[in-house]
């Protein structure tokens, strides 16, 4: 089934402020690609050729060490988009992407978004707004790895997907955890077997109670408390 490219544009904050017939003319050069979870889009250090919209599924940036470890730099779902640095830096893409689950995004070579924001300065300023986001959602996540314990990422990691996928009702919160250990732990900068015993504690200590991949936050304010919120 198509996707519809416009509708797809006109849903991130980047290219939302454009006329219709300006999304027309963008959508007609954008090139759609499909990918199956861990499938990945493009590999740190590339020449970057342009950006990518997320239109459905979700899409994760991460570093890796030479040992091997991941590190998710963060996480974009549909309506966002993809490698704006190097649109404008001309430099490579600073990280690597793949997909979480399966996912279908549209790809824009950098020369048409560069042309569009001298013929549009207000998609210029959503660019700037959208990297300072990024600057600052960088900060807070250097913050979190250095001043945090393992389990306080753990526990701010969990609230996040509760908030994010979860339901709500009089007994709290619960959540379906979609994400491994192992994809937990690269969000949050540790390794696997961490993970297990950090999610024992935190069920220990009365924060959260988990039955399979299900898990329960009865007060989110202490959980929240907790992970140093």
């Amino acid at each position: 089934m198509p996707i519809d490219k416009i509708a797809a544009l006109r849903a991130t904050s980047l290219f939302s402020g454009l006329e219709e017939r300006v999304l027309v003319a963008l959508a007609e050069r954008a090139i759609e690609h499909t990918l199956r979870r861990g499938e990945v889009l493009f590999v740190g250090g590339e020449d970057a050729r342009g950006l990518y919209v997320v239109v459905s599924g979700s899409v994760r940036a991460f570093r890796e060490s030479l040992e091997g470890r991941e590190q998710v730099i963060h996480v974009e779902r549909a309506g966002a988009t993809l490698a704006e640095v190097p649109v404008f830096d001309d430099g490579a893409y600073p990280s690597t992407a793949a997909a979480e689950e399966d996912s279908v995004v549209l790809f824009l070579d950098k020369r048409d978004v560069k042309r569009l924001c001298v013929e549009h300065p207000e998609l210029a300023l959503a660019a700037l707004k959208l990297m300072a986001g990024r600057i600052r959602r960088a900060a807070e996540l250097i913050e979190t790895l250095s001043l945090h314990e393992v389990d306080q990422r753990l526990a701010r990691l969990l609230l996040a997907e509760a908030r994010t996928r979860g339901a709500k009702d009089a007994g709290g919160m619960t959540v379906e955890l979609v994400l491994t250990n192992q994809q937990l732990a690269a969000r949050i900068g540790t390794v696997r077997e961490v993970i297990s015993r950090a999610l024992q504690r935190l069920q220990q200590n009365g924060l959260i109670s988990i039955e399979g991949r299900r898990v329960a936050i009865a007060d989110e304010e202490a959980l929240a408390s907790y992970a140093g919120e």
